[in-house]
C-alpha cells in the first residue's frame, strides 16, 4: 500500500508491502520562482542565441539569450526574459547625431524617480532609477557609431535590476560583439 500527502511543497511517501515495516522519505521540491531581490542577472550562466530584426533595407542580426522573447519587432525589436526582469532593446533606426550627443541628450529625457548616471563613456550611458512598480532599476544604453564615427548606427538598451549589473554588461556586450547591419555604411541616409 502506498500513501501520499502533499502539504506545502513538501511529499511524505509511506510503503508498506505485507509483513514489511513501513518505510518513509520526505522529498522536498521547489517550484520555479522569479529572481530573489538579492539574486543577480550571472554572466556566466548566459547562452545566446543568434536573432534576425531591421527594416527591409538595413536587416540586422545580434546575438540576445537564449530563451528571451520577442515583444515588439522591426526596426526596435525588444526581447524579454521569461520572468519580464530582464530585457534588450535595438533600435536600427540610426541618427545623425554622434553616440556622445545622444547620451547627453538620453541623460536630459530621462524622467524617472532617484535617478543616478553612474558613467557615460564611449557612447553609453548607464544609470540607475526607482520605477514606481519594479522598484529600483538599471539601464545601459549605447549608442554604436558608424564607420567615421560621425552618425550612429545603432542603439542598444539592456535593463534589469541594480543587481543584474555584470550580467547586464555581458548581454550587452554581446549584442555589440555580435552585431551586424546589412546596407548601412558611412553613406547611410536613413532619416534620423
Amino acid at each position: 500500500m502506498t500513501v501520499g500527502v502533499a502539504v506545502f511543497g513538501t511529499v511524505l511517501a509511506i510503503n508498506s508491502r505485507g509483513g514489511d515495516s513501513p518505510s518513509s522519505q520526505v522529498v522536498t521540491s521547489q517550484p520555479t520562482q522569479t529572481p530573489k531581490t538579492g539574486d543577480g542577472l550571472q554572466a556566466d550562466s548566459l547562452q545566446f542565441t543568434s536573432q534576425a530584426f531591421g527594416a527591409d533595407d538595413a536587416p540586422a542580426t545580434a546575438d540576445i539569450p537564449t530563451g528571451w522573447k520577442s515583444a515588439t519587432g522591426d526596426t526596435r525589436p525588444k526581447y524579454v526574459d521569461p520572468t519580464g526582469v530582464w530585457q534588450i532593446r535595438f533600435d536600427t533606426r540610426g541618427s545623425k547625431q554622434t553616440p556622445d550627443e545622444l547620451v547627453a541628450a538620453r541623460e536630459k529625457s530621462i524622467d524617472e524617480k532617484d535617478l543616478q548616471v553612474i558613467s557615460r563613456d564611449d557612447g553609453t550611458l548607464i544609470y540607475t532609477y526607482t520605477d514606481q512598480t519594479r522598484g529600483p532599476r538599471m539601464g545601459l544604453s549605447s549608442f554604436r557609431p558608424t564607420a567615421n564615427g560621425q552618425r550612429t548606427l545603432v542603439e542598444i538598451t539592456v535593463g534589469g535590476r541594480p543587481q543584474d549589473e555584470a550580467g547586464l554588461r555581458a548581454v550587452l556586450q554581446k549584442a555589440i560583439d555580435t552585431l551586424q547591419i546589412s546596407g548601412t555604411d558611412v553613406g547611410d541616409t536613413r532619416p534620423n
